[in-house]
């Protein structure tokens, strides 16, 4: 039945879409650039179409070869994930999630402790970055936790948290503002005009529309910072639901016109399909899943 198959050729094609480069693909395999290149070209014979676009740096899938690339590579990601848990003497758990530094210094990582109360046997290795991550391409991390409203067909998606945005302050701040004017704690995000509108979106539902316009603002480059400055009295921020709970639940901050919020987007967790059965990977969104109800 599959003694036909190029498996040499496929392996090979996987490395090389994964990385986007047949140099990097050599490297990987141990074998020369032109090996690999020879496996590509003997593969795109086989099968009667071309498999990538040659550019002069590096290379990109068509789409014949973005079709192959999403079946071969949760094929592949099945079989190792098989062979790991038929060994008698597997490897420890290892899991490596990728997510922004607020959600993970805010919210994750006051929690991570019972995660390893749980699994002690897994560990857990966090790459903060505000940088997208292409799971497809960088098989290095397991799953991401990602912050936003877009749909992602091409992976394992699992609703994590929903959020709405408010306002808090340190409580001493909130209680003795009165009619003064408020110093605003403003967040430079990547998108700075999402931020923007929301505090936009907010002083409306307050009926506080000046209030942008003639208030004094501090503006930090991260959410957590933000936070921080806001804990330490120096203004009212912006902030998640979701980022905010731990310092609410300390009483650290306390919500200023807490009858006022407006909705944000939401955060989820994703992985490559297949991936989700892997049991380090199973482990942790089942955690997380319990964690959020």
């Amino acid at each position: 039945m599959f003694s036909s198959l190029p498996l040499t050729a496929l392996r090979t094609f996987e490395s090389a879409a994964r990385l986007s480069s047949f140099k990097a693909a050599a490297e990987e395999l141990a074998v020369t650039p032109t090996a690999v290149s020879h496996q590509i070209r003997g593969l795109e014979s086989w099968l009667g179409v071309p498999l990538f676009q040659r550019l002069p740096r590096r290379v990109r899938l068509t789409d014949c070869g973005q079709r192959l690339f999403g079946s071969l590579h949760g094929a592949l990601l099945d079989v190792t994930q098989t062979l790991d848990q038929l060994r008698p003497q597997r490897s420890s758990g290892n899991l490596t999630l990728s997510t922004t530094p607020a959600f993970a210094a805010l919210w994750l990582i006051p929690r991570l402790g019972r995660f390893y109360a749980e699994h002690p046997e897994i560990n857990v290795r966090l790459d903060t970055s505000n940088t997208l991550i292409d799971l497809h391409q960088d098989a290095s991390v397991d799953c991401v936790i990602r912050y936003g409203m877009g749909d992602y067909p091409n992976l394992h998606s699992q609703c994590l948290l929903d959020e709405r945005f408010g306002v808090y302050g340190a409580p001493a701040l909130v209680a003795n503002l009165g009619d003064n004017l408020p110093t605003l704690i403003t967040v430079r995000w990547r998108n700075a005009l999402l931020y923007e509108l929301g505090w936009k979106a907010w002083c409306q539902a307050a009926g506080e529309d000046h209030l942008l316009e003639i208030a004094p603002q501090r503006e930090y480059d991260e959410e957590h910072y933000a936070l921080q400055a806001a804990i330490a009295g120096q203004g009212l921020v912006l902030a998640s639901s979701i980022l905010v709970s731990e310092s609410l639940a300390s009483g650290l901050l306390a919500p200023y016109r807490s009858e006022v919020s407006v909705a944000g987007a939401g955060y989820s967790t994703l992985c490559v399909p297949g991936r989700e059965r892997h049991p380090p990977v199973k482990a942790f969104f089942d955690w997380l899943s319990r964690e959020v109800s």
